[in-house]
């Protein structure tokens, strides 16, 4: 595994997570250029990866394909690791992602990321569409064991896909008479429960927890990675992060503000409308029940929000909790500004560098 980068004063590595959120008044165009300009902030700042997530059929999530972002953010960035933080497995055929996966890293060699995970990232008619079927999550271990056997050339003699190889990959270079390449795309797994833990365990991948999709049992599930990792070619250690949801302002009450239109989001997709990012002030005139107002609440106080030096305290507080080696912050809020300035604000925090 590639070696991670200093974050300045912070007691571990700092990342970020974008899950392209785009709010109700602007266009996928203003969000992909703010993604662009968020990954080179993230760049010159220090931060160790820039991951973005997969999401189908959301008008607030904008990315179907990180792949595709990552290959633009190849030529937008210079230091900073890019990964799909995830891909959803179960929605794609492993030779293609290994295809993809391939041409990105000869494109930014030893600065890819493949994060995968096994949920659909959409609602049960959009995943059916992406011809998902019912038993897919249960596959998921065969798929990444393919996914991998593509990806390194090391099926089995008796696998019937022992003579298919991914291009690039190291097969074309054989065939090519040129060295293997130097470098291959870091293969984390992803998750929320102990399930996905004992996956990464038993495959001697590194491991990221996904604490902001609700409140699961990530202490034991992080015990349990760490007591089950089996060392592999690839991770002689175990290795962790956790991702959580982060705003921060130096008006406490504005971050607030910000954290409660992601919230609105969610109650919304509970409540089987599309996941919208409304403004604030929507948010705050909104006239729901009490049910819906706690649902708020809940998903509003899931996500760091603050002054820096309060996001900062919590962030230091679930590395004490984990015991995580890296922390990713999964930028939130209806402004794109709020989410860069998030950024800014936690690297000075921590005397990351100015770029």
């Amino acid at each position: 595994m590639s070696s991670s980068r200093s974050c300045g004063t912070a007691p571990f590595v700092l990342s970020v997570l974008d899950n392209a959120f785009t709010g109700v008044g602007h266009s996928v165009q203003e969000t992909y250029d703010e993604i662009i300009a968020l990954a080179q902030l993230a760049d010159r700042r220090g931060f160790q990866r820039f991951w973005m997530s997969e999401h189908h059929a959301m008008p607030g999530a904008s990315i179907p394909s990180p792949q595709l972002m990552m290959a633009r953010l190849t030529g937008e960035t210079e230091r900073i690791r890019l990964g799909a933080g995830g891909i959803m497995l179960p929605n794609h055929v492993p030779l293609v992602v290994a295809e993809q996966i391939g041409m990105l890293d000869a494109l930014a060699p030893g600065r890819i990321d493949l994060g995968l995970g096994r949920a659909p990232g959409t609602d049960g008619a959009t995943a059916s569409a992406l011809r998902r079927h019912h038993t897919a999550n249960d596959e998921f271990p065969e798929q990444i064991a393919e996914l991998l056997g593509f990806l390194d050339k090391d099926f089995p003699e008796d696998h019937p896909y022992r003579h298919v190889h991914a291009v690039p990959g190291p097969w074309q270079a054989e065939q090519n008479r040129i060295p293997l390449p130097e470098t291959s795309a870091d293969i984390w797994i992803l998750g929320s429960s102990i399930y996905s833990a004992q996956v990464a365990a038993r495959l001697g991948r590194p491991y990221a927890f996904a604490l902001q999709f609700g409140s699961a049992d990530i202490v034991n599930a992080m015990r349990i990675y760490r007591q089950r990792f089996r060392p592999s070619p690839f991770l002689e250690e175990p290795y962790s992060l956790v991702s959580i949801g982060a705003i921060a302002d130096e008006d406490p009450a504005e971050a607030r503000r910000q954290s409660t239109s992601t919230a609105m989001a969610m109650l919304r997709m509970f409540q089987r409308k599309p996941f919208s990012l409304l403004p604030p002030e929507e948010v705050e005139a909104f006239n729901g029940n009490a049910q819906e107002r706690l649902v708020i609440e809940e998903y509003t106080d899931r996500a760091l929000h603050g002054t820096p030096a309060q996001v900062a305290a919590g962030l230091e507080e679930l590395h004490g909790q984990t015991g995580a080696d890296e922390v990713m912050l999964v930028v939130q809020g209806y402004s794109r500004r709020a989410q860069a300035r998030t950024l800014e604000l936690i690297a000075d925090h921590y005397g990351m560098p100015t770029g």
